[in-house]
């Protein structure tokens, strides 16, 4: 294990949803997130990984266990603070895309800055790499609506960058993409942590995973497994 102090690290994490009965979701789970790592969440319907995800993205609290993010022990803050612990720290690409359809791309690109602290004299220009750096600069003009679903990824990356986060989460990336554009886009992933980028992909997909430095596998709320450079691991169980 790296001396230098995590990314993110998560200590006992619950997450308990209220219900009849209780729905514990995410159970006494702790996970260190180094600078650079290549991290895929990996697991069935039903076993936290979505949970375990958005507890990371600070879009959920726990319900007891600690979550330090870029140093911060987040679970301390206020949501005005979270919300600007999220916005410079993390970058989010989604299955579904969220792009705003009325808007062009180079507008969406700009929105994801809207609350990460940039100066609006940087933002077009952090757009306009952003764009670069996944190439869709030819696409700047153009509206969601007229773009292939792997473009539409590709433009959700570069919304994602445009803030420069140190950390990327991705929920099902690929999963409304065929085999040949999944490929493409988890090669533009790749390439961001070549760059130095945090990944942490939330995936169902064992050949995405498989990219990934580091599984881990969770069933019924724990951290089933995980080894670091690890073969394809068999999530599906009984």
């Amino acid at each position: 294990m790296s001396s230098a102090p995590p990314v993110a690290q998560l200590r006992h994490v619950v997450r308990v949803f209220a219900g009849t009965p209780p729905v514990l979701a995410v159970n006494d789970v702790s996970l260190r997130v180094e600078a650079g790592d290549y991290l895929a969440i990996m697991g069935v319907s039903g076993s936290g990984k979505s949970t375990l995800l958005n507890l990371l993205g600070l879009l959920d609290r726990p319900t007891s266990g600690s979550y330090e993010l870029g140093g911060v022990d987040s679970t301390t803050l206020g949501e005005r603070q979270r919300c600007q612990l999220r916005g410079t720290m993390l970058g989010f690409v989604f299955q579904s895309f969220h792009l705003l359809p009325d808007r062009t791309v180079l507008e969406n690109v700009l929105l994801g800055m809207a609350y990460s602290g940039v100066e609006r004299s940087m933002r077009m220009r952090r757009a306009q790499q952003a764009l670069a750096q996944v190439s869709m600069t030819h696409r700047a003009g153009f509206h969601p609506t007229t773009l292939s679903g792997g473009e539409r990824q590709r433009v959700a990356i570069a919304r994602a960058l445009a803030a420069r986060p140190k950390i990327l989460l991705a929920d099902e990336p690929t999963g409304n993409l065929d085999q040949n554009t999944s490929d493409e886009i988890m090669d533009v992933i790749g390439e961001l942590r070549d760059h130095g980028l945090t990944l942490v992909v939330v995936t169902h997909d064992q050949q995405v995973a498989a990219r990934a430095d580091r599984i881990v596998a969770m069933r019924d709320g724990r951290i089933d497994t995980e080894g670091v450079f690890a073969p394809v691991l068999d999530v599906h169980h009984d």
